[in-house]
């Protein structure tokens, strides 16, 4: 498939795959014409970037990781070994990264059930009710 297929299928833009490219995390064939030429692996790669991306990991990392995300029943290649420690690394930041959001869920969650609805009367008032500093001025309380 050509380079533009492989973004609609996995939503991310040709540039971006060319920028994946540079990064050595994709290397597609290149036909006698010149054009890239990608398979079904590469779609399947560009998502576990995606992901690795997403879970914080530099593109430096990546490249050294997806070697070892192999999916072709032959297991990791060698010398992954070697990324173990930093890979402990990852997943404890990961780990941190998880508490932290859990705990904002929960505070969310409290402000959430411990604050009155809004009698459909004052729906009609909220019109913009953000101060210029960021804050909101409907929980000046608790946003300062």
């Amino acid at each position: 498939m050509r380079i533009g297929t492989l973004s609609r299928r996995t939503g991310v833009s040709i540039r971006l795959l060319r920028y994946y490219e540079e990064q050595g995390l994709l290397a597609p064939r290149r036909l006698p014409s010149g054009y890239r030429e990608y398979g079904e692996a590469d779609v399947r790669t560009v998502r576990s970037i995606r992901t690795l991306l997403a879970a914080g990991l530099s593109t430096r990392t990546i490249a050294e990781l997806l070697p070892c995300m192999v999916d072709d029943g032959e297991g990791p290649a060698p010398g992954c070994a070697d990324l173990l420690p930093d890979l402990y690394r990852e997943r404890e930041r990961l780990d941190g990264a998880i508490a932290d959001l859990v705990a904002a869920r929960a505070a969310l969650d409290t402000i959430i059930a411990t604050t009155p609805p809004r009698e459909p009367d004052d729906l009609d008032d909220l019109g913009d009710t953000g101060d210029l500093d960021g804050t909101d001025s409907r929980c000046s309380a608790t946003a300062r």
